[in-house]
């Protein structure tokens, strides 16, 4: 199976408040036929989660607002989206900052900047199993 059937129709949302970040990532999900949700903050996703229903969500721990921690804590706490995979990214490769992404539920780390590749190996452990 070439990549992109592994990734055809795999909702992915990206929030972070660096626009540079989340255009590479868009352009890397959607070479390999990814849908891509976009968000500037854990405000803006929360709002758009319901509409979507993203497969995996990556979220940027520092941001204005509402920080990554907060916004993969309220995406878990709510039932309809426990399952769903929750990665966090950071600058920081730091053990405390990986130790609180677990507490608030989140399923991998990535830290930025991230390549291509690691981008898609985390989509491709995560997504759902139409994306194996």
């Amino acid at each position: 199976m070439s990549d992109t059937d592994a990734f055809k129709g795999v909702k992915v949302m990206v929030i972070d408040d660096s626009n540079t970040i989340r255009r590479s990532a868009e352009i890397f999900l959607n070479q390999v036929g990814c849908e891509v949700i976009l968000a500037q903050d854990g405000f803006e996703a929360l709002a758009k989660i319901a509409d979507h229903q993203p497969d995996v969500v990556f979220v940027d721990i520092m941001m204005p607002r509402l920080d990554g921690y907060q916004t993969c804590s309220l995406i878990k706490r709510n039932s309809r989206y426990r399952a769903t995979p929750v990665i966090m990214l950071s600058s920081k490769d730091g053990l405390f900052d990986r130790a609180k992404g677990r507490l608030v539920g989140s399923d991998q780390y990535l830290t930025k900047p991230f390549t291509k590749d690691t981008l898609l190996r985390a989509v491709r452990e995560h997504a759902p199993q139409h994306a194996a």
